[in-house]
């Protein structure tokens, strides 16, 4: 009878290690979405590991912009094309390291979407309710130590903000990095 109980014991230790190990992701990501939302920088300030978030970010701004100004290119413009994929790393580099705070991480998760280089038609639309039921949330593993939770508003359904997790130690989860994704 007492060796049943200790199995049973420890099975059941065994699973909640194992649910907790699985659903600590979802607990930091509604945290992380929660404090977005309110507004809240000092919770923000310790689930985003900035340093990482913010070379994420220049490099998601960077190849935006490389691709946009490979489409724009032509004839005359390949020259300004190149100067311009020259310069383009330092400036979004100094904008990112500037403007990327736990306020502006609060705003991505408000508004769904992250600075956008290209999109000059940004500031004239409509901002998203502040509460943020216009924008679709997916959630779900990228593999074992990376999650996602990928922001889709109602209004740009071709455009999608991952806000990408990852672990740190064996419950402990920051946000690390960002993908734009879009439908071309």
């Amino acid at each position: 009878m007492k060796r049943k109980l200790w199995v049973g014991l420890a099975s059941a230790a065994v699973a909640v290690f194992v649910g907790a190990y699985a659903l600590s992701p979802v607990f930091a990501a509604h945290a992380l979405i929660q404090a977005g939302k309110r507004g809240d920088a000092e919770t923000l300030r310790r689930l985003v590991d900035f340093p990482a978030f913010r070379a994420s970010l220049k490099d998601e701004l960077n190849q935006v912009l490389a691709g946009e100004m490979r489409d724009q290119g032509g004839e005359a413009g390949e020259v300004l094309a190149g100067l311009g994929m020259l310069l383009a790393p330092a400036l979004v580099s100094g904008a990112v390291d500037t403007l990327v705070t736990p306020e502006a991480v609060g705003q991505m998760v408000r508004s769904g979407q992250a600075p956008d280089p290209t999109d000059r038609q940004a500031p004239a639309k409509a901002q998203p309710k502040a509460d943020g039921d216009d924008i679709h949330q997916a959630w779900g593993y990228r593999n074992l130590d990376t999650f996602a939770v990928t922001l889709t508003r109602k209004d740009r359904p071709d455009r999608r903000l991952a806000l990408v997790m990852s672990r740190r130690g064996l419950f402990d989860w920051k946000l690390t990095g960002v993908d734009f994704q879009r439908d071309r």
